[in-house]
C-alpha cells in the first residue's frame, strides 16, 4: 500500500481507506495508484461489509496534483494518462455500502470521489466545488455525472458551469451532503454510520444498491420491474 494510502478492517466488517498526503490531500499519482490497490483489497475480501472513505489532517482533499500536466505533450494527453490510473470506476463498483467523511476542503476531484459514495457525511466547515471550469478544464473524474444525478440538471449545472464554492450549510440543503456535524464529532459520526450500513444483510445491500442505480438509469416501468425481480430471487 502507497504511504499516502491507509487501509484496515475491522471486526464488524468496515474497511477503513484513509489518505493521506498533507496539507491538502492533492490526487497525485501516488495516491491514486494507492488507491486502486486499496479498494481492489476491499472488493477482494468477502468479509467487507461497508466502505469508510476519509483522509488524515484538516481537509479531505484540495483535488488533483495539476502539475502532474506538466509532462505530458498537452493537458488532453495528461488527463488521458490519468484516466487509465483512476481510482473512481473500482469505487463505482463496489459491492458494499460506501460512505465519504470529508472535512476542509473538498474541490474538484477530491469532491468527484466522495459523490461517487452512496453516503456523505461532512463536517460543519466544509467547503466544497467543482473548480475545474474557472481553469478551463472539465471536472473529468465524473462529476458532471455524479453531481447532476444527485441534484437533477436544474440545480447541478449553476454549481458545475460557474465553478464556485459551496458551503457546508448549502450542501446539506441541496442534498450533496446527508448530515453536518462538528469536526470534532466526524470521525465518530462516520464510523458509526459506517458500521451502521455493514449490519445489511450483503445481499440486499447489493440489491438495494442496484435498485437506487436504476431510478437515475432506467424508465420507471423498467425500474420496478427490476425491483420486483430482485425483490423475488434469493
Amino acid at each position: 500500500m502507497s504511504d499516502k494510502v491507509s487501509l484496515s478492517f475491522s471486526d464488524q466488517g468496515v474497511a477503513t481507506v484513509e489518505i493521506s498526503n498533507p496539507p491538502l490531500n492533492i490526487y497525485d499519482l501516488e495516491m491514486r495508484d494507492g488507491l486502486i490497490e486499496a479498494i481492489n483489497a476491499v472488493r477482494d475480501n468477502p468479509d467487507v461489509r461497508a466502505l469508510l472513505l476519509r483522509s488524515e489532517g484538516q481537509h479531505f482533499s484540495a483535488g488533483a496534483d495539476l502539475t502532474e500536466f506538466g509532462s505530458a505533450s498537452s493537458i488532453f494527453e495528461a488527463r488521458r494518462i490519468r484516466w487509465d490510473r483512476d481510482p473512481w470506476l473500482p469505487l463505482l463498483a463496489l459491492p458494499v455500502p460506501t460512505v465519504a467523511s470529508i472535512k476542509g476542503y473538498a474541490m474538484g476531484s477530491g469532491l468527484e470521489m466522495a459523490l461517487l459514495c452512496d453516503v456523505r457525511i461532512a463536517a460543519d466547515n466544509t467547503v466544497l466545488g467543482l473548480p475545474e471550469t474557472k481553469l478551463g478544464m472539465l471536472p473529468a473524474a465524473g462529476g458532471t455525472q455524479s453531481l447532476t444525478r444527485i441534484l437533477g440538471p436544474h440545480a447541478a449545472s449553476p454549481l458545475i458551469l460557474t465553478g464556485r464554492d459551496i458551503d457546508a450549510s448549502e450542501a446539506l440543503e441541496l442534498g450533496i451532503v446527508t448530515e453536518l456535524v462538528d469536526p470534532a464529532d466526524l470521525d465518530g459520526a462516520s464510523e458509526e454510520l459506517a458500521q451502521q450500513l455493514a449490519l445489511i444483510d450483503p445481499l440486499i445491500a447489493m440489491k438495494l444498491r442496484r435498485c437506487i442505480a436504476a431510478a437515475s438509469d432506467l424508465p420507471l416501468s423498467l425500474g420496478l420491474d427490476l425491483e420486483r425481480q430482485l425483490s423475488i430471487t434469493g
